[in-house]
């Protein structure tokens, strides 16, 4: 006899009741998904991802009080195991930037299909990086659009180099590939791969994929990528 297999556990943040109803019924006529909470709000986001210990968080950026972006930086300092998910707008290109940085493993639009959603959400529960094609292009612009200095550059933060491999890998994962269509590419084992990415982080002071393309991309180490 096989025993099943045990179901993806999802919390669920959005302050508009008919969002999380909509939710609710794509997760709950999904057998291999379980919906464990739903919150109204961040702060009620950060407590019952404390008690109910989810796989994945999926959290609205715009929230009332404790927003999701915050919601996200309080789960990662508690580094509670759980991937997050931001449930974004269109025009909220700054907010998605920082969650990635700030360690989300990918964004969805809100009007994304429900196999869009379950998608994203097995991704996100492998520990892998979803970035979504329709938004990518547009964050990733964002990305490197130049800033106005705040303060005095640290020339130690931008002596960091990337091998051509490094990029290549790198690149893979801004196009949404996983590791094994990045391996097949490449003509490498996914566990090379996998070491690439670990040597990326290292030096970018990043620990997902997502964080590593972002920073990559507003240091200017992907040029291939021709944002």
């Amino acid at each position: 006899m096989t025993s099943a297999v045990r179901p993806i556990r999802v919390l669920v943040a959005d302050d508009h009741p008919v969002v999380r109803e909509g939710l609710r019924l794509i997760l709950e006529t999904s057998p291999d998904f379980a919906l464990v909470a739903e919150a109204v709000d961040g702060a009620q986001a950060v407590d019952l991802v404390r008690e109910t210990q989810p796989d994945v968080a999926l959290l609205d950026l715009r929230m009332p009080g404790v927003d999701g972006l915050e919601a996200l930086r309080r789960i990662r300092a508690e580094q509670w195991d759980v991937e997050v998910i931001v449930l974004t707008n269109y025009n909220e290109d700054d907010l998605v930037l920082q969650s990635l940085q700030a360690g989300a493993r990918g964004y969805l639009l809100k009007d994304a299909g429900r196999q869009t959603l379950l998608d994203a959400l097995r991704t996100a529960a492998r520990g892998e990086t979803l970035l979504q094609p329709e938004v990518l292009a547009r964050v990733l612009s964002h990305a490197v659009r130049p800033a106005a200095p705040q303060s005095a550059p640290d020339p130690s933060r931008d002596r960091v180099e990337l091998t051509k491999r490094e990029r290549e890998v790198l690149m893979g994962a801004a196009r949404g590939e996983r590791n094994k269509e990045i391996a097949a590419r490449l003509g490498i084992t996914e566990r090379t791969t996998k070491a690439y990415f670990e040597s990326v982080y290292a030096k970018l002071g990043v620990d997902s994929r997502a964080s590593a393309v972002t920073v990559a991309l507003q240091r200017g180490l992907l040029p291939e990528l021709g944002v």
